[in-house]
């Protein structure tokens, strides 16, 4: 598994992925994977790892699969996602799939899935889909 030297430069400035003890996995033309334990610190009051998380990590996979579409000039901010919470992340860490539906020069419609996974099984946790828009750096 490898990942883009340009993607892999943004995702380490980003201090939140740092903070969830997040890493960028794999990124692909249009795709990105991103993991992230399940800490005591990121999870709910029934002890779940929090949706923060899992919308975090599917966010940023989603974008990611966006950046690798785009001139390196560009970046991409997200205009909006949706969420939709399919089962409990229960397990040792959370795996977000990050995907590009249609790219585009002003909207790239992206979605992305996240797994918990425990003792090496996957589990589908939560789909989300939105739209990343590229700006100037």
């Amino acid at each position: 598994m490898s990942t883009n030297p340009r993607i892999q430069a943004s995702f380490d400035s980003q201090s939140m992925m740092a903070t969830l003890g997040a890493e960028l996995v794999e990124t692909g033309e249009g795709t990105a994977t991103i993991s992230a334990p399940i800490l005591p610190g990121s999870r709910q009051q029934q002890g779940f790892g929090h949706a923060g998380l899992t919308f975090s990590i599917g966010d940023s996979a989603a974008g990611y699969a966006a950046l690798t579409l785009i001139p390196d000039t560009q970046e991409v901010v997200t205009a909006e996602i949706k969420i939709n919470l399919l089962a409990p992340a229960i397990g040792d860490r959370l795996i977000a799939r990050g995907r590009v539906i249609k790219p585009g020069r002003r909207l790239i419609v992206v979605a992305s899935d996240v797994y918990a996974e425990s003792d090496g099984t996957e589990r589908h946790i939560a789909s989300l889909m939105g739209t990343m828009m590229p700006v100037d750096l």
